[in-house]
């Protein structure tokens, strides 16, 4: 057994033997409100947004874009769980910042081990074979933290599955002051009707 799923299990017994009353929360979050965020390890939402257990829905991917699936998610949170508001927040040293679809495919191309980032270039560190599967993917890379939010906050507020009742609010959480920046202009995109 590795070092870290017997540290996993270990937490796992200890938070399961303080359960308590968790069991009982009702599937809909108490709050009614929903996050699409970063899985950039470095961001807590539960912290930043003061979430306790069974309060909002948190969908989390890569730069915390609206996706397909995100949207799917979020769609389950409103219709099915009773959500009326969604916050898109992405964050400041984002990796998504960090590459472009081309240097992303390019790297699967030659190899499917881990690359590294020396902070201004990738390079493949293992050997191949790669793959070209990587070509037939969007990767959604930011180039511009705040217009990736209004973007999202956009197409969230113009898909056709999403309520006009929605709230919809964009922020950029800064992961050197754990503060959520409120993006210019997002307010008004996302404004429920």
């Amino acid at each position: 057994m590795s070092g870290v799923l017997e540290e996993v299990l270990t937490a796992n017994r200890e938070y399961a033997r303080a359960f308590g009353k968790k069991g009982d929360l009702a599937m809909p979050p108490g709050r009614r409100f929903a996050i699409l965020t970063c899985m950039d390890a470095r961001l807590d939402p539960a912290k930043f947004a003061g979430l306790a257990e069974g309060d909002a829905h948190v969908i989390r991917n890569a730069g915390g874009r609206a996706t397909d699936d995100a949207i799917r998610s979020l769609v389950i949170s409103y219709k099915l769980l009773g959500t009326r508001e969604w916050f898109v927040i992405h964050h400041t040293d984002c990796g998504m910042l960090a590459f472009t679809n081309e240097i992303m495919r390019e790297l699967l191309s030659r190899s499917l081990e881990s690359a590294a980032f020396d902070g201004k270039h990738w390079r493949d560190t293992g050997r191949g074979p790669g793959s070209r599967e990587g070509e037939f993917i969007e990767w959604l890379a930011i180039k511009d933290q705040h217009q990736s939010v209004l973007a999202d906050v956009e197409r969230l507020r113009a898909h056709p599955l999403v309520p006009a009742s929605i709230s919809i609010y964009g922020y950029v959480y800064d992961v050197k002051t754990g503060k959520l920046l409120d993006v210019s202009g997002a307010s008004r995109l996302g404004k429920a009707a």
